[in-house]
């Protein structure tokens, strides 16, 4: 029986997460815009990341989807045809979050031949993978820094266009991929190339808390989640939910938002005088800054808007200063002060 309740536990209320404040606002902002491109967490073990995602899954609204569909489909039509799914009945399911191991596949993760059909039966049939699993909700990836480049490679990509194109052994199939990525890794273990870096929409640097009326904190909300689980969620569901309206209202908000052309210009003046490459930067920091004034229930974006997202839109896009120690963080907020005072 006890064994059977740890397994139906539901995940850690997102509300109760103490600290880490940069880190839930990112997943937040995601949850609003999933166009935003992922986050990526970097810092010490131990520190709610994997509990964030999960959290914020749980915390929105389970998804319609057609029963069967290996691709969460909203729509009987747009299952694909290669599903072979007949039924046009709807369920309701949670959002799903799907972990992708260190040392997967590229088979397992686009998905390849059914192996087992085309000995069985002589057919050739499409398995999908994790991409397929994963869309419609989050993709996580613990330690993406140890993670092979060319798997790196292929999941931004998808996670660009939204669609998986798996083109081999004969076959030729397209399903859509939409999901918000999320990685996290220990930068002591190793570092991501700047150019992927540079694909994800934000990213924060985490930490374990350094005083003791926090770490406290974190122990007696952990050890009440697992000993008293039912009165836990109970006393937090009403934060949950508040924060599940706030979001849903947020993506209502979010396409009649009005930007000035002085925020695009704030944009373009931020990202000219900390000298980052390319335009995903400004188009990053634009939509970020728009998640927020419709979370926040503003009807227009504004400097304050920018400024507030700037670090986790830009700190990973910077070229590496080795004279600057205290990281690029600092450095962005350093110029967003002097840019946009």
């Amino acid at each position: 029986m006890e064994q059977s309740r740890k397994k139906t536990r539901q995940p850690f209320p997102f509300s109760a997460i103490v600290g880490q404040e940069a880190m839930k606002q990112a997943m937040i902002l995601t949850a609003i815009d999933p166009g935003i491109g992922g986050v990526l967490v970097f810092g010490d073990r131990g520190t709610g990341k994997s509990t964030a995602v999960r959290a914020l899954a749980a915390l929105l609204p389970e998804i319609e989807a057609v029963e069967g569909c290996p691709v969460n489909a909203a729509h009987p039509e747009d299952c694909p045809d290669w599903a072979g799914v007949t039924s046009t009945k709807m369920i309701r399911k949670p959002t799903p979050v799907i972990d992708l191991p260190l040392g997967v596949t590229e088979d397992r993760v686009v998905g390849a031949l059914d192996i087992e059909r085309a000995l069985t039966r002589g057919e050739k049939a499409f398995e999908p993978g994790l991409l397929a699993r994963a869309n419609r909700g989050y993709l996580y990836i613990d330690e993406v820094n140890l993670l092979e480049d060319h798997i790196v490679d292929l999941l931004l990509d998808v996670a660009q266009s939204g669609e998986n194109v798996v083109e081999r052994e004969g076959l030729s199939i397209r399903h859509p991929a939409r999901f918000v990525l999320v990685g996290s890794g220990n930068p002591e273990e190793g570092e991501l190339r700047p150019q992927l870096l540079d694909r994800f929409g934000l990213s924060v640097d985490v930490t374990s808390p350094r005083d003791i009326e926090t770490r406290v904190e974190v122990i007696l909300r952990r050890d009440t989640y697992e000993n008293g689980h039912d009165g836990f969620m109970a006393h937090w569901r009403g934060q949950d939910d508040a924060l599940r309206d706030r979001i849903l209202g947020a993506r209502v908000l979010l396409p009649n938002l009005k930007t000035p052309n002085t925020v695009l210009h704030d944009c373009a003046a931020l990202c000219i005088a900390l000298g980052s490459d390319g335009l995903r930067g400004e188009l990053t920091l634009l939509r970020a800054a728009r998640a927020l004034a419709a979370f926040e229930g503003d009807a227009t974006v504004s400097r304050s808007h920018l400024r507030a997202v700037a670090a986790m839109a830009l700190s990973h896009r910077l070229r590496r200063d080795p004279l600057d120690e205290a990281g690029s963080g600092a450095r962005v907020r350093r110029t967003v002060d002097e840019v946009l005072p």
